[in-house]
């Protein structure tokens, strides 16, 4: 595990020193001398390139936690509905006109643990995965439903446009302030998820037999709440929905590690990382009036993996 780690960290490495490099305007490593270059970097490149390492690795873990509480290799953050909620917070400050720098995250913040909060009532203490499954799965209709009326009532096109093009997720003209707001909630997230580690692993053998091991499925759920709100909640909040990074980083992930959720989380995070910087460098790169969404981005290349996925568990049962 130690060896993986270590080739993912590095690949993160080159990763982000070809997002500090790319873009309309390349920039050689052997010729950054003039202020210009090193405003570029600095101001704009870097902390972009930063905060897809924390939105990277947030998506990324807990696509892996959630995976391994669910015991479904289909499951994905979006799933509980925090980042849902998340997204319908900033879309009422969009709606209300109060779209200043930190009003957005703090709405779109406010809204994940509002979130949160319902799942945790919705779910109750019954430690039950299916009636936490669907407690997920009402919370996400419900945020999808008021999301789609605010859009439907938008007072002027523009404010509905605005809400649709933060919808589609980009980390485009992010700033270091948005990394600074981002980063402690992220770490608070991924540490309550590693806290859950090893009653993930004693969940691989079911419910019952978890139980017998002295897990409390109360505090796993409570932990993965808090966890996938503050990470998912504070991803979405500063850039928007960027789907199925959750989804696919841990499938690409598994076959290399003993599959299991303990020992996933971490090369999850670091390869999810990894995936957000380049498709960012990518999306630079190509040659387009307008810069390609990234959460768009992520769709076209999550939706045919997901396909693939379906038809190998497909053929696998058959």
């Amino acid at each position: 595990m130690n060896k993986l780690n270590l080739a993912l960290f590095i690949g993160l490495l080159f990763a982000s020193c070809i997002s500090l490099l790319a873009g309309k305007i390349w920039i050689s490593p052997l010729d950054i001398s003039s202020n210009a270059e090193v405003s570029i970097i600095y101001q704009l490149r870097l902390p972009r390139t930063v905060l897809g390492i924390i939105i990277g690795t947030a998506l990324g873990m807990a696509g892996a936690a959630m995976q391994g509480f669910l015991r479904n290799p289909l499951a994905d953050p979006g799933l509980f509905g925090i980042s849902s909620s998340a997204a319908l917070g900033a879309i009422l400050s969009l709606f209300l006109g109060l779209n200043g720098v930190w009003i957005l995250p703090i709405f779109a913040l406010l809204g994940a643990a509002l979130g949160m909060g319902l799942l945790t009532l919705l779910a109750g203490r019954s430690g039950s995965l299916i009636i936490f499954t669907l407690a997920g799965l009402i919370l996400s209709s419900l945020t999808g439903s008021l999301t789609a009326l605010l859009i439907s009532l938008a007072p002027n096109p523009f404010a509905s446009s605005e809400i649709i093009t933060w919808l589609m997720g980009a980390i485009t003209d992010r700033s270091w302030g948005d990394v600074y707001f981002t980063a402690p909630l992220v770490a608070g997230g991924m540490i309550c998820l590693l806290l859950s580690a090893k009653m993930l692993d004693a969940l691989t053998l079911g419910q019952d037999v978890a139980r017998s091991m002295g897990v409390n499925m109360t505090i796993v759920q409570y932990l993965l709440i808090l966890g996938i709100g503050l990470s998912v909640g504070a991803s979405v909040a500063v850039t928007g929905i960027i789907g199925f990074v959750g989804l696919v980083v841990p499938h690409l992930m598994r076959p290399l590690t003993d599959e299991r959720p303990s020992n996933l989380l971490i090369p999850s995070a670091i390869a999810g990382a990894i995936l957000i910087v380049l498709a960012d460098s990518i999306i630079r790169i190509m040659p387009m009036v307008s810069e390609l969404r990234l959460g768009i981005a992520m769709s076209l290349l999550g939706a045919p993996f997901f396909l693939g996925l379906l038809y190998h568990m497909r053929r696998k049962l058959a």
